[in-house]
């Protein structure tokens, strides 16, 4: 017993040294299949996120399959696809050495459409003169082309169409619409036009308080927020003149949801109603449905709102101001001998390009975006050309969230004629600038209209950009050519 005691102590270590042998192995064993099944799970679901990302950047993407094809030549052999639905699916295909060619083609293509994509933009210096101490109104600046406009103010004729109703920017005909473009002494549409007796406003309604003041501006800067779409953004006070703030009107105009919203965050209007620099001017019965198209009132029309004023400077309400508005005027009007200034597009010069962009991300109705442009082609619209060098424009796409303007026959007739192709067709005003620029210099030959067309980096270096607090709420509709 003590014999048997002792052999079954002395074996127990050996057997225990082969159980953990056992152990260790299959420890092993079942390490190397959890790790090749989760090699295996990796690999599938990566290839899933990376096709899903590679739909995302192709799809769309018109000129990439040009591009492709250019590098691969038998591309359209693997992928039986229109070039307009590709969606990049082939590139996961078992395919041959000459197609993993392609596929690298595919990925590196993709990689700098995202590197362009992202391209930054930054401001550039500008010389401004250092103060407004001293700044003179240059003498005989304001001698640019002489004539006189009147506007149509009332329409008397809908007695013949039981069907209209009163439309903020009137009822004009095509013919009234060809003969307004013609810079001469004559009565045109520029919005604010009321109905025959008896029917109700057109909309954009202020109270004759706020009119008051704003018929004394002789400077204006303003800017607008419907529908709530952003935050109040007061001008950098510190940066603005003793001059400026005492001499030049800083208006926001407001509809009712706006100033609720802003009230709830704190901003209240004290009791001049003023918030910071900001006169608040509130605005009954919108014109229109499409905050943006409402928002092209007192972009365009500053002429209208502010009947005597010289000068006034738009700035979109995603821009905080950040620049004195003498110095503003000085170097983009005075001493360019400019009577408007607008910056040029930041990424896009041809209006073609504009109308892909406008239909791709889907900024307005794509019917109503082709119905303009059809109509500007066969009006004699043309691409622009950057290797053009007599081209009277640097670019034929602006960007318009920060206008500069004196108030002069021209420039008051230019800005009736572009508010008039908004309120006809769609609300993207970037469709619409080359057009009726080049219409108006077409049709007046002997009656030069001076335009400063300035880089967006000065537009960036004269306010702070923000985004917008949400997208403009709007009901685009459709266009009507009458």
């Amino acid at each position: 017993m003590a014999l048997f005691q002792s052999i079954n102590e002395s074996s127990q270590p050996r057997r225990g040294r082969r159980l953990s042998r056992v152990a260790r192995r299959r420890c092993l064993i079942w390490t190397f299949l959890l790790s090749t099944m989760s090699l295996i799970y990796l690999s599938f679901v990566g290839s899933a996120l990376l096709h899903s990302s590679l739909q995302e950047k192709l799809n769309g993407e018109v000129s990439l399959y040009e591009i492709i094809k250019k590098k691969s030549g038998n591309f359209d052999d693997r992928i039986d696809a229109d070039k307009h639905a590709f969606d990049g699916s082939q590139i996961f295909n078992n395919g041959t050495s000459e197609s993993t060619t392609s596929h690298q083609t595919i990925i590196q293509i993709v990689k700098i459409s995202k590197d362009k994509s992202h391209k930054k933009h930054g401001p550039c210096e500008v010389s401004f003169t250092k103060s407004v101490e001293y700044l003179l109104h240059p003498e005989n600046y304001m001698n640019f082309t002489k004539f006189s406009l009147d506007y149509v103010l009332q329409e008397q004729h809908y007695s013949n169409n039981s069907m209209l109703q009163p439309k903020f920017g009137g009822h004009q005909t095509l013919e009234e619409r060809e003969n307004s473009y013609y810079a001469r002494n004559e009565t045109l549409h520029c919005g604010f036009v009321k109905g025959p007796e008896g029917y109700p406003s057109a909309g954009f309604d202020v109270n004759e308080k706020d009119k008051e003041y704003m018929a004394r501006c002789r400077v204006a800067v303003s800017s607008c927020i419907f529908g709530s779409s952003d935050f109040l953004r007061r001008p950098k006070s510190k940066l603005i003149g003793t001059y400026s703030k005492k001499n030049v009107c800083f208006l926001m105009f407001l509809d009712e949801l706006t100033m609720r919203k802003l009230s709830l965050e704190g901003q209240v209007p004290d009791d001049e109603g003023y918030i910071g620099l900001w006169k608040i001017v509130l605005v009954k019965k919108l014109p229109y449905t499409d905050m943006r198209k409402t928002g092209k009132v007192p972009k365009f029309l500053s002429h209208r709102l502010f009947p005597s004023a010289w000068y006034s400077i738009w700035i979109d309400s995603k821009m905080r101001l950040q620049t004195d508005p003498m110095l503003i005027l000085e170097y983009f009007l005075w001493r360019k001998k400019s009577e408007y200034a607008i910056s040029n597009h930041y990424d896009r010069h041809c209006v073609w390009e504009e109308v892909d962009q406008n239909k791709r991300l889907n900024k307005y109705n794509h019917s109503a975006i082709d119905e303009q442009f059809q109509f500007y082609q066969s009006d004699g619209l043309v691409k622009f050309n950057e290797s053009d060098s007599s081209a009277p424009l640097p670019s034929y796409v602006p960007e318009g969230s920060f206008i500069v303007r004196a108030h002069t026959p021209m420039s008051n007739l230019f800005s009736c004629l572009w508010f008039n192709e908004v309120d006809r067709f769609t609300s993207r005003d970037q469709l619409s600038f080359a057009y009726t620029f080049l219409k108006l210099r077409r049709m007046n030959p002997g009656k030069p209209f001076f335009l400063n067309m300035f880089k967006d980096c000065e537009r960036r270096a004269m306010a702070k950009i923000f985004h917008h607090r949400v997208e403009n709420t709007s009901s685009p509709g459709t266009s009507t050519i009458l």
